[in-house]
């Protein structure tokens, strides 16, 4: 098939896009690259938050479901239901047992699914398996076409009973996990007759934008630590470790990001004493992100819960090397005293040990292990080629095939 022939896929997110969701944004784009015709499907929009301007373009080829209005999406649910009757009764039974948002899924689903039918889109692929394939899935079966799933973590794998991620995995032509660990969690909840359709497909990189490792800064260590202020990143737990750890070297801590935690991060830092070692950057675009990590000498990522995070891809493909705690994918690209060093997550003394063994690390040492996780990311993350696995995926799913 030449990419002139390949059918149109619609992606359904639940908010997009976001700053932290940009992998999809590439992906996408690697997709359309290859020949693709990707239509974005998103619940809602957060337009305010974004400072990328990559992000905002996106924002701008995005077609936002609920901009439609509660009447609309009504309006399309009774169109569904007197063209495919059948569909419709089926889809409203699946729902009845997952709660009362449900109804509004179904809804979404079926302005969706009119969307689909009037667009000539063969298949749809939702990211995450929280409430954006739930719509997926309901669209799926009101427009008669299949569909897929990339499920990220922590959140499927901390409620996969109430997401009913068994149903989901079982009706997909294919699901999508972006890490062997991930592959390991969805496994949990179906049949084993349907783990051959459960594939590893990794979120990727571009590595034109990495061209190369910028040099080491001098001066003292400089870790930076980038993600969303919630609960499940171990900031809190980082900041204690980094005041310990300054008894002993100098060190200093750049934190990207923003978020709910943010006036409890800026409580710790003034209770233990930082005001001089913790620079808060707020969000930055793609460029100011290289910026940081160009200015530090190894990323930190103290998570309690990930699934495998872009910011570990992206400091690797800097030539930085990880400290990170040894959770969900992480192993599979950090690599101890290689690629950078792991820790148990929620290990106050874990974190500061290790802060002090890098400081301890010379500048000569910390450049080789970045050297060794850019060779190690750019040979397991290459957008490219994970848009093509995921595209042989679409293939045969749309040629009606059990991927």
């Amino acid at each position: 098939m030449t990419s002139r022939d390949q059918p149109a896929i619609g992606y359904v997110v639940n908010t997009y896009p976001r700053p932290s969701h940009s992998f999809i944004r590439r992906e996408i784009r690697a997709l359309e690259q290859a020949g693709w015709t990707v239509h974005r499907f998103a619940m809602r929009g957060d337009a305010g938050a974004l400072v990328d301007p990559d992000d905002r373009a996106e924002h701008a080829r995005t077609e936002r479901v609920l901009e439609t209005g509660a009447a609309g999406l009504g309006g399309a649910f009774a169109r569904a239901a007197m063209r495919a009757p059948k569909a419709a009764r089926a889809v409203l039974r699946a729902a009845k047992h997952g709660g009362p948002r449900q109804l509004i899924y179904v809804a979404e689903a079926a302005r969706v699914a009119e969307r689909a039918r009037s667009l000539g889109i063969a298949h749809l692929h939702a990211h995450f398996g929280t409430n954006s394939a739930d719509v997926a899935r309901y669209a799926a079966a009101l427009a008669g076409i299949g569909y897929s799933f990339t499920a990220h973590g922590p959140e499927e794998f901390d409620a996969p009973r109430a997401l009913r991620l068994g149903d989901k995995l079982a009706d997909a032509r294919f699901t999508v996990a972006i890490s062997h660990y991930g592959r390991s969690q969805l496994c949990r909840w179906v049949e084993h007759r349907h783990w051959d359709r459960i594939h590893v497909v990794h979120c990727g990189i571009e590595p034109s934008r990495f061209p190369s490792p910028p040099p080491m800064p001098g001066g003292p260590l400089r870790l930076v630590a980038i993600g969303r202020f919630a609960e499940q990143k171990g900031y809190l737990a980082l900041l204690p470790a980094l005041a310990a750890a300054r008894r002993r070297a100098d060190i200093r801590l750049t934190l990207v990001g923003d978020g709910e935690l943010r006036p409890e991060i800026e409580a710790l830092i003034v209770s233990h004493d930082l005001g001089d070692a913790v620079t808060l950057t707020g969000w930055l675009d793609e460029a100011g992100v290289r910026a940081a990590l160009a200015a530090s000498h190894a990323l930190v990522l103290p998570s309690f819960a990930e699934g495998l995070p872009m910011v570990v891809m992206e400091a690797m493909a800097q030539g930085r090397p990880a400290l990170a705690t040894a959770i969900a994918g992480v192993p599979e690209l950090v690599l101890p005293g290689k690629t950078g060093w792991l820790v148990p997550a929620g290990d106050e003394r874990g974190l500061t040990g290790a802060m002090l063994s890098v400081a301890d690390t010379p500048v000569s040492r910390l450049a080789e292990m970045g050297l060794a996780g850019r060779e190690r990311v750019l040979a397991r993350h290459d957008v490219a080629i994970e848009a093509a696995k995921l595209g042989r995926l679409f293939r045969a799913a749309c040629n009606g095939a059990d991927s």
